[in-house]
């Protein structure tokens, strides 16, 4: 079973845990700021999704956690989501740390040749998002392949039956 917990900084140098923010839905996603395709991709989708949710996405927060510490540290991160993606807290910390926050997901990352980056590698990885009920315990992951209206779709099942149960 996944166990979601983390132990990270947010984008605006506070530290925070997956208890920080217990009482609300946490939509995870795992990324890197330099990413050029798939992370811009996946969080304008989780985007548009929730914007389509209406005030019911107050439940939701979202979160960014970065895959590559060396390069996103906090002051990246508050840059690369208040320019991008505003309603996202971008997360980051010690590269330790980062890899507890992906077992704890089970995700995957590998630093990887990229000779189109100026630093020249690039960060594969899984590309899911994860929905983690008010308790903090695992209800869905959404692959890169879903659209936004797939995504609300199925968050606002997800939101309601969890509602309805606690």
């Amino acid at each position: 079973m996944l166990e979601g917990s983390f132990s990270l900084t947010d984008h605006n140098g506070h530290a925070v845990t997956e208890a920080s923010y217990r009482g609300s839905f946490m939509l995870v996603y795992f990324g890197f700021t330099h990413c050029r395709k798939v992370c811009p991709r996946s969080l304008a989708c989780m985007t548009a999704a929730l914007d389509t949710l209406g005030e019911t996405r107050r439940m939701v927060v979202p979160l960014y956690i970065t895959v590559d510490p060396e390069r996103d540290t906090p002051e990246r991160m508050k840059a690369f989501v208040e320019a991008n993606f505003p309603r996202f807290t971008g997360l980051t910390g010690s590269r330790e740390a980062i890899d507890s926050a992906k077992a704890s997901f089970r995700v995957f990352s590998r630093k990887g040749l990229d000779p189109e980056d100026a630093e020249g590698y690039a960060m594969p990885h899984t590309a899911f998002a994860y929905l983690l009920g008010p308790d903090g315990k695992y209800l869905a992951h959404f692959m890169d392949t879903i659209d936004d209206l797939q995504m609300a779709n199925r968050l606002r099942i997800l939101l309601a039956e969890t509602e309805r149960v606690t």
